[in-house]
């Protein structure tokens, strides 16, 4: 059974935030349907300062475990991103434990990996997740990368993407069989093809067999819904779904 390990990423409420919507109703509305565990997105806040006390006041309400996924790199430019520190201080703030980047150009990073671990030591277990792109989101990318971490002993984990595999041309049972021992969280999508490119969709809505992969995949990490929906019943399908796992 999956459902203790359930996690509802704010991508399910997209719509509902481009017509206006705040993260902090979006987590009431979360709990309403039955969730705990809770993934919100940094691109999704409309005033950061404000939003970041309402949803720490929900963490402490509702005894909620917080995933914080922000949409930058961890190497810009040949060094460790200047802004990473930042958003650790806003994970702290909100009550976050587990906050995912992407890795960005590792392959250009001149520095030494060493740098990364005090971002590793702030109490929040950090992540990096295979993208939408060649350059931070493909196996051999992802492979070399934790390797190098694993090397130096740091302390830092993996979110395997299951729909991402699609939009780099890449298959998600070898990613699963390669990247499996990395990997901390997973999110869950399916993927429909329209006019022959990807796009995200509901589970069993598209061409992806997920259960297999979830089969290939560690059985004891979380796992979020991470697509878009428009109505409620979307989500209580997809929770359904995994909860008979």
């Amino acid at each position: 059974m999956i459902d203790k390990r359930l996690v509802l990423n704010m991508l399910v409420f997209a719509e509902k935030v481009q017509n206006g919507a705040v993260q902090s109703d979006l987590i009431e509305e979360s709990v309403a349907l039955g969730f705990r565990k809770i993934e919100v997105r940094r691109e999704y806040f409309k005033n950061l300062a404000n939003e970041i006390a309402d949803i720490k006041k929900l963490v402490e309400k509702y005894e909620l475990e917080l995933f914080y996924s922000v949409p930058d790199e961890v190497f810009v430019d040949g060094q460790v991103n200047s802004k990473l520190d930042d958003y650790l201080l806003e994970a702290i703030q909100m009550g976050i434990t587990h906050i995912k980047w992407n890795i960005g150009d590792f392959a250009g990073f001149t520095g030494n990996l060493i740098e990364l671990k005090p971002l590793t030591e702030q109490g929040i277990e950090v992540n990096i997740e295979n993208d939408q792109t060649q350059t931070s989101g493909t196996i051999s990318v992802i492979d070399t990368f934790m390797k190098a971490v694993e090397e130096e002993g740091l302390n830092i984990g993996y979110v395997y993407d299951l729909g991402n595999w699609r939009f780099v041309g890449e298959d998600e049972k070898i990613a699963a069989e390669q990247l499996g021992k990395y990997v901390r969280y997973i999110h869950v999508k399916d993927v429909i093809y329209m006019e022959g490119k990807p796009q995200a969709g509901g589970l069993d809505h598209g061409e992806i067999d997920w259960r297999e992969i979830l089969s290939v995949l560690p059985e004891n990490v979380p796992v979020a819904i991470e697509y878009p929906t428009t109505e409620k019943q979307e989500i209580l399908e997809a929770k359904a779904l995994l909860e008979e796992e």
